[in-house]
């Protein structure tokens, strides 16, 4: 079966992640989480005073700083995970946190950063056996990949899954703060000018509000093995 590209695509807390990289691991493909990489920018953003009471202070600022700005990732053999590196550090559970959330989006929305990452995600790429989630991932980056898969899941259920891994992860938050996080990004990914979510003509939807990973990943791997001959 020949190599292709995979494209997720949804709102967060939709269950992308957990099944790109799933998928990934399935058919031994490099897994590239796209929304890790404007969380990392995000969070140099943060750090270095570029974002303050709530708001970007000036996008000239970080625009200025995106040659700094260096993104890779390592697979963490010991977890069987994929984490993301900034500038040599790990800051793959940092940037998790509700306070990179509430910012991501509005770091998302400035043209030149999408411009920087959507060069180095097609770099990615370039040979093909990937599976990488996002938002603009079927739309911009790769309107071509051979598999375009559109996620979601109902609100509900999309609230409380990020409630709980916040939780599991040590973080105190309440339900109404994540609910509220939740839908300030949904309307943000929607309504920006620069590559806003939006599903791909050609995707396959997967709704998976009320069926287990298992499930899930067995539906999109059918998918990509239909796709793959």
């Amino acid at each position: 079966m020949k190599d292709i590209i995979i494209a997720l695509d949804g709102h967060s807390a939709c269950g992308k992640s957990t099944l790109a990289k799933a998928m990934a691991k399935e058919l031994k493909y490099i897994y590239v989480d796209s929304g890790a990489m404007y969380r990392a920018v995000t969070y140099y953003a943060m750090k270095h005073g570029l974002v303050k009471s709530g708001e970007i202070i000036d996008p000239k600022l970080i625009i200025d700083q995106l040659s700094n700005i260096n993104i890779s990732f390592n697979y963490n053999s010991s977890t069987g995970k994929s984490e993301t590196f900034l500038n040599g550090s790990n800051v793959e559970e940092i940037i998790r946190t509700i306070e990179v959330s509430q910012f991501v989006s509005e770091v998302s929305k400035i043209k030149e950063v999408r411009e920087k990452l959507v060069e180095f995600q097609q770099q990615l790429g370039k040979n093909k056996g990937v599976v990488m989630d996002g938002r603009d991932i079927g739309t911009t980056v790769f309107p071509d990949a051979k598999l375009k898969l559109w996620i979601t899941a109902n609100n509900e259920i999309r609230v409380a899954r990020r409630y709980k891994e916040l939780l599991e992860k040590g973080y105190k938050v309440s339900l109404e703060d994540v609910q509220e996080n939740v839908k300030q990004r949904d309307y943000e990914d929607s309504h920006r000018k620069e590559s806003p979510l939006a599903k791909a003509e050609d995707a396959i939807v997967l709704d998976n509000s009320f069926l287990t990973k298992t499930e899930t990943l067995k539906k999109a791997i059918k998918l990509a093995k239909e796709a793959q001959s």
